[in-house]
């Protein structure tokens, strides 16, 4: 697989004079999963917001293949309008890109339909559980139709049953649509569970410490979660985890 993107001996320092990432590296190919997994303040956040542009290195390189890629960006608070019924917030980045009427009406319906929440596009956010706020949040996300997901804690704050079923339906949102997604996460089982690589990080000043290779099988499914290869990975995951901590 071809790289689509690679951070070359990546710095962050900020204001305040905190080192938060120093010389990171790694690379993304087109259609990866990859996780990004450490303990709170090792910099996974800043490397996505360094990804999507939204901060610049103070050191090295963030390379994108060929074209820069459209982005979609999925933050930890789905971050809606409560003002506005969820076809509104699905619309606004639609309309911030001033798209055609049609295509806004066509790519909204096609994104609802996409996460099932059709049937409350006039409900307002006060109204939907943290798993659907998050759903919409996600639709809102894809109907730019990215090819590359940004993903900062999506789903950290909710109950362990919808996460589960919102793990599930993301796999599959990345394999029918052939999306390349950069995931951060504090969970060991959710990155192992979705992952096709898991990047581990120390603490601050964050470095990548271990690159862990997750991408068989390719279909996961309850009985995955039971078996003994996810229990293995996830201990290997652990023990990384700790390592890297010590380094």
């Amino acid at each position: 697989m071809s790289q689509l993107l690679t951070f070359d001996a990546v710095s962050k320092r900020f204001a305040n004079d905190v080192l938060a990432l120093d010389r990171v590296s790694f690379s993304v190919a087109g259609g990866e999963f990859v996780s990004l997994v450490g303990p709170s303040g090792c910099g996974k956040s800043t490397i996505l917001r360094l990804a999507a542009g939204l901060t610049p290195p103070t050191g090295g390189n963030i390379r994108w293949e060929g074209v820069r890629p459209r982005l979609g960006f999925v933050f930890q608070d789905a971050a809606l309008m409560p003002w506005a019924d969820v076809e509104k917030n699905v619309r606004l980045p639609l309309e911030l890109l001033r798209m055609p009427s049609d295509v806004v009406q066509r790519r909204v319906k096609e994104t609802l339909e996409l996460v099932g929440l059709t049937a409350f596009a006039k409900a307002f956010p006060r109204e939907l559980s943290g798993g659907m706020r998050m759903r919409v949040s996600i639709a809102r996300a894809l109907a730019v139709e990215p090819s590359v997901l940004l993903m900062d804690e999506p789903f950290a704050a909710l109950d362990e049953f919808t996460r589960e079923r919102l793990n599930d339906e993301l796999r599959n949102l990345w394999r029918t649509r052939g999306l390349t997604i950069l995931f951060v996460t504090h969970s060991i089982y959710e990155s192992v569970y979705l992952s096709s690589r898991v990047l581990v990080m120390r603490p601050r000043p964050g470095r990548i410490v271990n690159d862990l290779e997750m991408s068989r099988p390719v279909e996961r499914s309850a009985e995955f979660r039971h078996s003994g290869e996810y229990a293995e990975r996830c201990r290997a995951l652990r023990d990384a985890l700790f390592e890297g901590a010590q380094a």
